[in-house]
């Protein structure tokens, strides 16, 4: 018996090495729900990483949409790499993933604030829950990288 519970865990902690997320934590010992961070580089700004975390429940139908995110600087962020952006109120994609069969994605995009000179990433679901969208935005200020303009 416990040749056994020692082989599932360690078949279990293999998979769970196997995965692209950047974590993954378990929310308890009776529970099939875990917390994922995941991490990805902005395509654009190649100088700002984010992590979102959500939460994620293989073994249920209930939908947690809840979810947060950091976005930092992690590398040079250039006035040409700004020119290449979308400019607009809202902003362009950066990042989805679909989060289950029932149509719910998790969604980050960049909007440039000029006034404040900063990057927004904004995170959200796709899929209301109890009737909310659920939503996170971090920023990644311009000062201190060659990207900054000093005000007029």
């Amino acid at each position: 018996m416990q040749k056994t519970l020692i082989g599932a865990l360690a078949l279990v902690l293999l998979a769970s090495g196997c995965s692209d997320d950047s974590a993954r934590v378990s929310l308890g010992w009776f529970t099939t729900k875990d917390v994922v961070v995941k991490g990805f580089t902005d395509p654009k700004i190649p100088g700002v990483t984010c992590h979102v975390a959500h939460v994620e429940d293989d073994l249920s139908f209930s939908d947690p949409s809840d979810m947060s995110i950091a976005c930092r600087q992690t590398g040079p962020i250039t006035a040409a790499m700004l020119k290449g952006i979308d400019r607009s109120k809202s902003g362009e994609s950066v990042f989805k993933e679909s989060l289950s069969v029932l149509f719910k994605s998790l969604k980050v995009r960049r909007i440039w604030d000029a006034e404040h000179q900063s990057l927004i990433y904004l995170s959200y679901s796709t899929k209301e829950t109890q009737g909310s969208t659920h939503h996170a935005i971090s920023t990644v200020p311009l000062y201190g990288t060659e990207a900054w303009q000093q005000p007029h």
